[in-house]
């Protein structure tokens, strides 16, 4: 018999508190900052709690203020944060970013290297939890912060294939948290071979595959076990390769002014994730995929253009 699920997905990853400046500029110009939520996989998670999903998250952060300041965030947004432990003896991470006006790449610095979240490790993995989900999100980044938590991220993979349940994985590349590019490739491209649904940009697909088509890109996975490989194209919108529904493209949704493209990706998974779960067709997972997407662009902070489920019916998606 199928075991209870008490979520619909489960997420493991580090969260940071995220600085942003207050004026554009260099970082060492900023004067203040505003205070904000950061994290590839606790941005999906916020996203996929706004649209009504069951979340739960599972890291690691220290007492310091910066962790309950994250915690008391991720809380409030609805998620399950019960497999979130909180360490006295770890410092929890932190990034300052640059605040942009014209849509080009803000300035990052972070500050996480031996954050309590790279301490994770497998036997973070509690896999009683993990399968009382019916899905598990993954992305590249958890996966890059360090060697055990590399490994960690594998065994959740492996343990909700065991245990048949839907995994999606955001290749999300971090290029300078890996030892070397070869690394990384070999690592990510292992990783989305465990996946039912692989979510790369078309960038990154270029960096990890070899091609520059996302057509080719989408092959790449597909030949590797992917169910449905979604390839990001900005404001082209992207391209789906899938099983149920074959091959297509959904067009990007036109945006008035792009302020920060920091965290669409991760909304662009939210929208998919949800739907799919949802049992919406691919063309119509996808599509909602690029209107948060979309949203996401349009504000300074990681989450601010998540939408709520009122939002996302409003707009009929």
């Amino acid at each position: 018999m199928t075991e209870p699920t008490a979520f619909d997905v489960a997420l493991f990853g580090e969260a940071m508190l995220l600085l942003v400046a207050d004026r554009p500029g260099p970082l060492e110009d900023a004067q203040s900052f505003h205070k904000r939520t950061a994290g590839a996989e606790t941005n999906v998670a916020i996203g996929l709690s706004r649209l009504g999903l069951k979340v739960g998250w599972a890291s690691r952060l220290g007492t310091d203020s910066m962790g309950r300041a994250l915690l008391a965030a991720m809380r409030a947004e609805g998620i399950d944060c019960s497999h979130v432990i909180t360490d006295a003896t770890q410092r929890t991470g932190f990034q300052f970013k640059g605040r942009v006006t014209d849509g080009s790449d803000p300035p990052i610095e972070y500050h996480r290297k031996g954050s309590a979240a790279s301490h994770m490790g497998p036997a973070d993995v509690d896999e009683a939890w993990l399968r009382s989900a019916r899905h598990l999100h993954a992305t590249g980044v958890f996966a890059a912060i360090s060697d055990t938590s590399l490994q960690a991220a594998l065994k959740s993979m492996d343990v909700m294939r065991a245990a048949g349940r839907t995994i999606s994985f955001d290749t999300n590349l971090r290029p300078t948290l890996w030892s070397s590019t070869d690394t990384m490739r070999h690592w990510v491209n292992e990783l989305a071979s465990r996946a039912d649904w692989v979510l790369p940009g078309i960038e990154e697909g270029l960096l990890l595959t070899g091609h520059d088509k996302p057509e080719d890109v989408a092959r790449f996975y597909r030949e590797r076990g992917a169910k449905l490989v979604v390839v990001k194209l900005g404001a082209a919108g992207a391209y789906y390769d899938s099983d149920v529904a074959g091959t297509g493209r959904v067009d990007g949704f036109p945006v008035k002014e792009v302020i920060d493209t920091v965290g669409a990706g991760d909304g662009f998974a939210a929208g998919v994730v949800s739907a799919l779960l949802e049992g919406r067709s691919v063309p119509d997972a996808v599509r909602r995929g690029a209107w948060i997407g979309a949203r996401a662009v349009q504000v300074l902070g990681d989450t601010e253009g998540l939408p709520t489920r009122a939002q996302l019916e409003e707009a009929g998606l």
